[in-house]
């Protein structure tokens, strides 16, 4: 053979590179391949056990919530127990659309200028579990309490608490309402889709409650005979149209109008009670009072605890859940330790009361 048919020999076959060198190539591509194949394996590996680790997180966390929930659901019953009462009435609860919920605890995180202090959430979790939650605290009925903070948000929101409502048999039908152009129009239709329970809040709102714009919608709702849960109240932080006075001027004009002054009107405890003395539909609902975080920055005075107790048939529970930075049963226990009205007040307070203003006897 000759040299060139040698060299014709050594080749591929059907190319023109050495056979000795195309082995050598593959050898590598080879390997190449099997070197990216363990890389794609060891990075599937180390996600598999990333997502054991989170899933194992997860169910611990899940157990420990479960196991925190049980036994807050114990503390609860045991203080039911003790009151004489089968079931609580929650007059101020909060259910939203998730993604104004969401901003509302983002601006509680950071502590925002309506806070005024660090306010972690305790009941962080979705909607379904909340209901369970308090369901399982023995909580027969509660509110959807959603607030505009800004025109032209009251219609959707009352749209979506209409549906919540329709849905959630034990929620009280909740509507709300802002000073602007139409309002009157926004609370006439949510009286009619059913609304049993409107918010106010002139902290978030930041409007005056005696602007023009509302004139109608107090009458339309002291006509109505619903009652209004207002945060008129100057705490955590004082608003432009807080304090008695404001609302005060309204209730001079529309003294049939069912008001729920809420918080007990904290930090302006006795103010609010005066007025609840002076008017007869006024109420008030417990939602913080007396609990160690409310205390430290603003304590009810005790020498009020005979007037609050003489107002016994128009207080009611309120809680603020899920937005508050200790247990549920915290409020309850708080209150029953710190006014020391007895049974009878407290049963009252927690269901009787807001049976007969809601109309569910």
């Amino acid at each position: 053979m000759s040299r060139h048919e040698q060299a014709q020999d050594n080749r591929a076959p059907g190319t023109g590179i050495p056979a000795a060198r195309t082995a050598e190539e593959r050898a590598a591509a080879d390997a190449v391949e099997r070197a990216a194949a363990d890389a794609v394996e060891e990075e599937r590996a180390v996600a598999d056990v990333e997502e054991d680790r989170a899933a194992e997180e997860l169910a611990a966390e899940e157990r420990a919530l479960e196991e925190r929930t049980a036994a807050e659901r114990e503390r609860v019953a045991a203080f039911r127990a003790r009151i004489g009462a089968r079931a609580l009435i929650d007059i101020h609860t909060h259910f939203m659309p998730e993604r104004l919920l969401a901003k509302v605890w983002a601006y509680f995180d950071a502590a925002g200028p309506l806070v005024g202090r660090s306010w972690p959430i305790t009941y962080r979790t979705d909607e379904q579990r909340r209901l369970d939650v308090l369901r399982g605290f023995g909580v027969r009925a509660f509110t959807s309490m959603l607030y505009p903070h800004k025109p032209g948000m009251a219609r959707s929101l009352n749209d979506w608490a209409a549906d919540f409502a329709a849905r959630t048999p034990d929620c009280l039908h909740t509507a709300t309402f802002y000073a602007e152009p139409g309002a009157s129009d926004d609370v006439r239709r949510a009286l009619g889709q059913g609304a049993r329970v409107f918010k106010c809040h002139l902290q978030v709102g930041g409007f005056d409650p005696r602007d023009s714009a509302l004139e109608e919608v107090w009458g339309l709702l002291a006509e109505a005979g619903v009652p209004v849960v207002t945060h008129c109240g100057s705490g955590p932080v004082p608003g432009a149209f807080t304090g008695p006075g404001p609302i005060g001027a309204v209730l001079a004009r529309h003294p049939k109008l069912r008001l729920v002054v809420a918080h007990l009107g904290m930090p302006e405890y006795t103010d609010f009670l005066a007025l609840a003395a002076r008017h007869r539909e006024v109420m008030l609902d417990t939602t913080m009072a007396f609990t160690g975080f409310a205390e430290e920055a603003a304590p009810f005075p005790r020498d009020a605890l005979p007037r609050l107790a003489d107002l016994g048939e128009r207080v009611l529970l309120g809680t603020d859940f899920p937005n508050i930075p200790y247990p549920y049963a915290d409020a309850l226990e708080s209150l029953e330790e710190r006014t020391g009205l007895g049974p009878a007040w407290l049963r009252a307070v927690c269901h009787d009361n807001a049976a007969r203003v809601c109309g569910l006897d």
